[in-house]
């Protein structure tokens, strides 16, 4: 494993998430990444009803004032500090997050 650089912290603003691409396993997988109550965070952008991306492949995620990410496809509803889904077809669940680093303003996952 090696750290795949996502952004720099400043880049990171709260209440949006941004779009990344990394490679795990030797797989190529997308992830959001975005700053939650003073932390940044980062989860692997497939919803947990369905095997489709969170932003339905527009890099625009739907973030609520109440600090939640909907599903663009079915409207599941996630925390964005937490990524567990408080309503919808897979309530209970949770996204899958990614371990964050960061060194000197940068924001560094841990990747192929």
């Amino acid at each position: 494993m090696s750290f795949h650089r996502v952004c720099l912290e400043s880049d990171l603003v709260e209440g949006a998430a941004r779009p990344f691409q990394y490679r795990l396993d030797g797989v190529k997988r997308e992830g959001l990444i975005l700053r939650a109550s003073h932390e940044i965070v980062a989860f692997e952008n497939v919803c947990r009803h369905l095997p489709v991306s969170l932003d339905g492949g527009t890099g625009d995620f739907l973030i609520t004032a109440r600090n939640h990410l909907i599903c663009h496809a079915h409207a599941a509803t996630y925390g964005v500090s937490t990524g567990l889904c408080v309503r919808g077809p897979c309530a209970g669940l949770s996204l899958k997050r990614i371990p964050v680093t960061v060194r000197k303003n940068e924001v560094w996952i841990e990747a192929d």
